[in-house]
């Protein structure tokens, strides 16, 4: 290993901090919650308003709480219920995923890094 390749991987080494905050840090609160549905379209909620939502899907009914300006799926007929163990989403850009049912639901707000979800 020559001296180039020290200094190259030190830069490399003290970048990353700067490179965490840039691109995952500084996440700001949700204003609102995008639910997807593949068989039952798109819709769009505040986070503001205290609610339940039956969203249908390609398995059944999936249901999503919306509470104190987070959101989260109470139950879903999917088998591992990976998208139920997600629980609260609350800062832009978060996402649950209940792929087997076809349902996402993907929290929105100033800073949005993800622009699509596809199934």
């Amino acid at each position: 290993m020559t001296r180039a390749d020290r200094i190259v991987i030190a830069l490399a080494l003290l970048s990353l901090p700067f490179l965490y905050v840039t691109f995952w840090g500084n996440t700001s609160q949700g204003e609102l919650v995008q639910i997807r549905s593949a068989t039952s379209g798109d819709l769009t909620l505040p986070l503001d308003q205290n609610k339940r939502i039956e969203i249908e899907g390609a398995l059944g009914n999936s249901i999503i709480e919306i509470k104190d300006r987070q959101v989260r799926f109470i139950d879903s007929p999917c088998q591992n219920k990976i998208c139920v163990m997600t629980g609260w989403l609350n800062a832009d850009g978060q996402l649950a995923a209940c792929l087997p049912n076809g349902v996402t639901a993907q929290i929105i707000g100033r800073d949005t890094r993800y622009d699509a979800v596809n199934f």
